[in-house]
């Protein structure tokens, strides 16, 4: 059973105020490096129950840095975290219960089946053997059928299932999962987020980084991106998507394009084949329709046209400067 909020009705699941963590520098660092790193830099959101929640930003941005505080493994240097009402450093014990973290390496003994993966997991977190659920995980990870095979023989995406379970065996009423689907097939991604998606409804609130952009804007309901250790969006999935300006609209026209149409109210023009072209615009100062208009003012005639609206990672290139 998950344990009950600390504070009154309906906090966050987690609460991050002014969240600082800066590197020690190494020895004999001068100048600035004498500094150390500064992974976050004052980050501040909240995580709303039973909500999936997306963390994005570039490698090297400080996500694994904030989910290692959050899992007690690494120290913050200021700020303050809350996970379901129980501040990290006063109640640590009562924060490590009401969290499940699902990390990017595989990590329990190959030796192990995974029934004593689960069994001696309980036992880390002080469940009695009378109260410990594996065979239940087992099979919501749809893993009973290799309860007794070592470990070592499941294939990646047993594992990944596995690992899942196991971070699921204390009932925590929040769930991490930081990049569960780095590496993995297009059918393996499918069935975690299954998985994670039916663990929602069962009112488990998700956190998740993910560098596959589409399956985050299908799966959460509000994203935060880091940069450089700093919070620079933190808005619904809807909202976030919102906010990409500039939209394309595909054209083919009726004869064979020596170059491509250029106007100064496109932002961006691309020939796509011999009658192709793509041109880009800020859809705040342009409609699809004008830009038809000025291609027909040049003397083109438009025999199809398609466009493309902004979509998650148009925006997370607009705010990061990078690429997913």
């Amino acid at each position: 059973m998950a344990l009950c909020m600390a504070n009154n009705i309906n906090p966050p699941a987690i609460q991050i105020d002014n969240l600082v963590k800066r590197y020690a520098a190494p020895k004999g660092a001068k100048g600035a490096d004498a500094e150390g790193k500064l992974a976050l830099n004052g980050v501040s959101f909240d995580v709303p129950e039973g909500s999936i929640f997306g963390l994005l930003g570039p490698n090297g941005a400080g996500k694994s840095t904030l989910i290692n505080i959050l899992a007690g493994i690494v120290n913050k240097t200021g700020g303050s975290a809350n996970i379901w009402g129980f501040d990290i450093d006063e109640q640590r014990r009562n924060a490590s219960r009401a969290i499940g973290i699902v990390p990017q390496e595989i990590v329990f003994d190959p030796f192990f089946t995974p029934y004593e993966v689960l069994e001696n997991q309980g036992g880390y977190y002080g469940i009695p053997a009378a109260l410990r659920r594996s065979e239940e995980l087992l099979a919501d990870v749809r893993l009973a059928d290799k309860r007794d095979a070592y470990a070592r023989t499941l294939s990646g995406g047993m594992k990944r299932r596995l690992l899942v379970a196991k971070a699921m065996v204390h009932s925590p009423p929040i769930l991490v999962l930081d990049e569960p689907t780095a590496g993995v097939d297009v059918e393996l991604r499918r069935q975690l987020w299954e998985l994670v998606t039916e663990l929602n409804r069962e009112g488990v609130t998700v956190v998740l980084t993910t560098h596959y952009l589409e399956e985050a804007e299908e799966l959460c309901d509000r994203i935060a991106i880091i940069n450089n250790g700093e919070l620079i969006a933190n808005k619904p999935t809807r909202d976030l998507v919102d906010m990409a300006r500039e939209k394309i609209v595909a054209v083919t026209v009726a004869s064979d394009l020596s170059a491509p149409p250029m106007h100064e109210a496109f932002s961006k023009v691309e020939q796509t084949g011999t009658r192709g072209v793509e041109v880009t615009y800020d859809k705040d100062k342009l409609s699809a329709g004008q830009v038809l208009a000025i291609l027909q003012e040049q003397g083109l005639t438009v025999e199809d046209v398609t466009t493309r609206e902004a979509d998650l990672e148009d925006v997370f290139v607009q705010l990061t400067g990078s690429g997913a």
